[in-house]
């Protein structure tokens, strides 16, 4: 008998053994997708890079329900759900990379990205991220030269804003509050806040990226004038309301 039960047990173990490796197997490869991307080979979505195989935003008007994610790790970002990876974002721009959600998958979610050109989106797998809401929203008025801001629906405030000049224009379509800088150097404007969108029609200013920011000037004429290179230039009265909009807040740029 002791020979019966070790002959028929052996195989069965066997069997479990090949099943535990298939079941982790399909594991890896279904589920955990992203680890076997080489993130080395990925060029990094940043304000300072141009991804032109990013899949491009499909509602550039549309409104989101608020819900921003910053990646804890660099990650692959992919043009749909399962598909191929196609660039990488990491956890930090200016300070930490909160980016709004504009589309939800099962297991995914698609982003706005801080990367060229303008309307740049990416899907990540939704494990590994940080979660967050923000009851806020900036909408930018290029036509009526104009900013507002909305808490949970309610406006807080409007204000004539410096926009881009016609050959320099801000551009349309959602973006988001990418960052918030505080430089006393800057004379025209110590705060600075930048958004995740470039400049049409200039590659650089100052020496660096096309990044659009929303800023104050020191002289008032400018508010409710096309003058500037693509930024949009605020008081100070609404500078100080906005700096304390949370990163990752949805930006909608429209012609109004």
């Amino acid at each position: 008998m002791g020979k019966a039960k070790g002959g028929s047990s052996a195989p069965a173990l066997a069997v479990l053994a090949v099943l535990g490796i298939v079941a982790v197997l399909g594991f890896t490869n279904d589920d955990d997708k992203q680890e076997t991307v080489d993130l080395t080979t990925l060029a990094a979505s940043t304000t300072a890079t141009t991804i032109t195989t990013a899949p491009l935003d499909p509602q550039p008007y549309a409104g989101t329900d608020g819900l921003v994610v910053h990646p804890r790790t660099e990650t692959a970002l992919y043009s749909a759900p399962d598909a191929d990876a196609f660039a990488k974002i990491g956890p930090t721009q200016f300070g930490q990379t909160w980016l709004p959600v504009v589309e939800q998958a099962d297991g995914w979610v698609r982003v706005l990205l801080p990367s060229k050109p303008n309307r740049s989106t990416g899907w990540l797998p939704d494990e590994d991220l940080d979660r967050a809401s923000s009851s806020y929203l900036i909408k930018v008025h290029t036509g009526s030269r104009t900013i507002e801001l909305f808490e949970r629906g309610r406006r807080l405030g409007v204000w004539k804003a410096g926009v881009g000049a016609k050959k320099t224009p801000t551009p349309p379509g959602r973006t988001f509050l990418l960052g918030s800088i505080i430089d006393n150097k800057r004379s025209a404007s110590p705060i600075v806040l930048p958004l995740g969108a470039h400049s049409p029609t200039l590659d650089t200013f100052g020496g660096g990226p096309g990044t659009v920011a929303i800023h104050g000037w020191p002289r008032p004429d400018v508010f409710g004038a096309a003058i500037s290179a693509g930024c949009v230039r605020v008081p100070t009265t609404a500078l100080a309301h906005l700096q304390k909009v949370p990163l990752g807040t949805l930006v909608l740029i429209d012609s109004k």
